[in-house]
């Protein structure tokens, strides 16, 4: 099993996108997903965007990681 943690694109580059993991911006690997755009909520994995998904996927994604990581 692997984790993807949602991510909202921030910066468009060639091939590569800045996104914003809440507190941490980075660079992420971008090439595949098509018509990306600013704004747009994508899910991470190592490094790469694996698929663009909605903001209200996102943001109940985002709210179970605060779930989890307060019980810890």
């Amino acid at each position: 099993m692997c984790v993807a943690i949602p991510a909202k694109v921030v910066k468009i580059y060639e091939g590569e996108s800045l996104v914003d993991f809440g507190k941490i911006k980075k660079k992420v690997n971008t090439f595949f997903i098509e018509d990306i755009q600013v704004g747009d909520y994508v899910l991470v994995h190592a490094g790469c965007a694996v698929e663009k998904i909605s903001k209200e996927d996102a943001l109940d994604t985002i709210e179970v990681f605060k779930m989890i990581s307060d019980e810890f």
